[in-house]
């Protein structure tokens, strides 16, 4: 099973500062127990919303609306893409990370072909594990 960790965004990140050297360092040697274990897959901090867009769709309209986002607790700081055998699993590890100060981490599973039942046809199967096959060749 495959979960996303989202970090929630802070003032500090949405400040454009750099988390302390102790910091950095704890979540190093998370990361690199999670490495060891063979449970991250992805991982990696992401610049203030200053910085981003969003894309709103509405009928064939598209609007671009630039960063910042005043919607704190909707701001993601940054994530891990995690491998585990359950969601118990994910839970330890995710109990392990270095944080603090009453911040609240999201767990998500990830959804895989055989979650969409028959809705995702052969054809449609294939389409998509090809895809994923060209994605990961250009990492």
């Amino acid at each position: 099973m495959r979960f996303m960790v989202l970090v929630p965004g802070s003032p500090e990140s949405e400040a454009g500062e750099m988390p302390s050297t102790e910091l950095l360092g704890a979540m190093t040697k998370y990361n690199e127990e999670l490495v060891k274990a063979g449970v991250m897959l992805a991982g990696e901090g992401l610049h203030p919303t200053s910085k981003g867009a969003k894309v709103r769709f509405n009928g064939g309209a598209r609007t671009v609306i630039d960063g910042p986002f005043t919607e704190a607790k909707e701001i993601v700081a940054g994530y891990w893409v995690w491998e585990c055998a359950s969601r118990e699993e994910a839970l330890e590890w995710l109990k392990r990370a270095p944080f603090d100060g009453g911040v609240e981490i999201e767990l998500r599973q990830i959804f895989e072909a055989d979650d969409f039942g028959e809705q995702l046809t052969p054809e449609l199967r294939e389409a998509n594990e090809r895809l994923r096959g060209q994605a990961a060749a250009k990492q």
